[in-house]
C-alpha cells in the first residue's frame, strides 16, 4: 500500500504529463481528488475532480484556455462549452423539470433557450439588451406564442387553442 496526498506521473525528459492529488478547501472549489492530463508543452489539457459538489470534467486547448466542462451535482448533469475567452456559449442541462439548452452571446448574456418541463416545451429568444421577444406560454388557459419589440411590447400572438377551435 502506497499512500500520498501527490503522485506525478513524468515523461522520459522529466515533464509532467499527469498529476494526481488532494486539493485543498479554496475560494473556488471545496477539497476533494483531482487528476491533472497535461500535453508535451506542459499545459493542462484535462482535469477530473471530485467534490463534495459532485464530480467535473474539465477540458482545454492548446493555450490552457478552458473550453468545456462536464458536471454532475444535486441539480442534475451539465455540460458548459466556452468561447476562447472564456465565457460560457452554450449550455445543456437537464434537472428535475426536464432538459434545457440556454445560448448565450459574447457578453455571457442569455439569448435564447430550448426547454421541455412538465407543462411542454418551450423557445425562448432575447434581444441583445435582454428583452424577450420571443415567448412561448403554455398553462392551463392553454398554448400561446407571443411576439415582443424591442420596448418588450407585445406585438403579435397566437392562441394555438382558438386555432384547434377550443376557445
Amino acid at each position: 500500500i502506497i499512500r500520498a496526498n501527490e503522485f506525478i506521473l513524468e515523461d522520459q525528459n522529466g515533464k509532467p504529463r499527469a498529476k494526481l492529488a488532494m486539493t485543498k478547501d479554496g475560494p473556488n472549489a471545496p477539497a476533494g481528488p483531482k487528476l491533472l492530463l497535461y500535453d508535451t508543452g506542459e499545459k493542462i489539457r484535462a482535469s477530473l475532480s471530485v467534490t463534495s459538489d459532485g464530480p467535473e470534467l474539465v477540458l482545454s486547448d492548446e493555450n490552457g484556455k478552458n473550453c468545456a466542462a462536464l458536471a454532475v451535482n444535486k441539480d442534475g448533469p451539465g455540460l458548459s462549452l466556452l468561447d476562447e475567452n472564456g465565457k460560457r456559449r452554450v449550455g445543456i442541462a437537464v434537472g428535475e423539470d426536464g432538459p434545457k439548452l440556454t445560448l448565450y452571446d459574447a457578453n455571457g448574456r442569455m439569448r435564447g433557450s430550448i426547454l421541455v418541463d412538465k407543462n411542454g416545451s418551450g423557445l425562448f429568444l432575447r434581444d441583445e439588451n435582454g428583452k424577450n421577444r420571443l415567448l412561448p406560454v403554455s398553462n392551463d388557459a392553454g398554448q400561446m406564442l407571443q411576439l415582443f419589440d424591442e420596448s418588450g411590447n407585445r406585438r403579435a400572438g397566437m392562441d394555438f387553442d382558438a386555432v384547434k377551435g377550443r376557445s
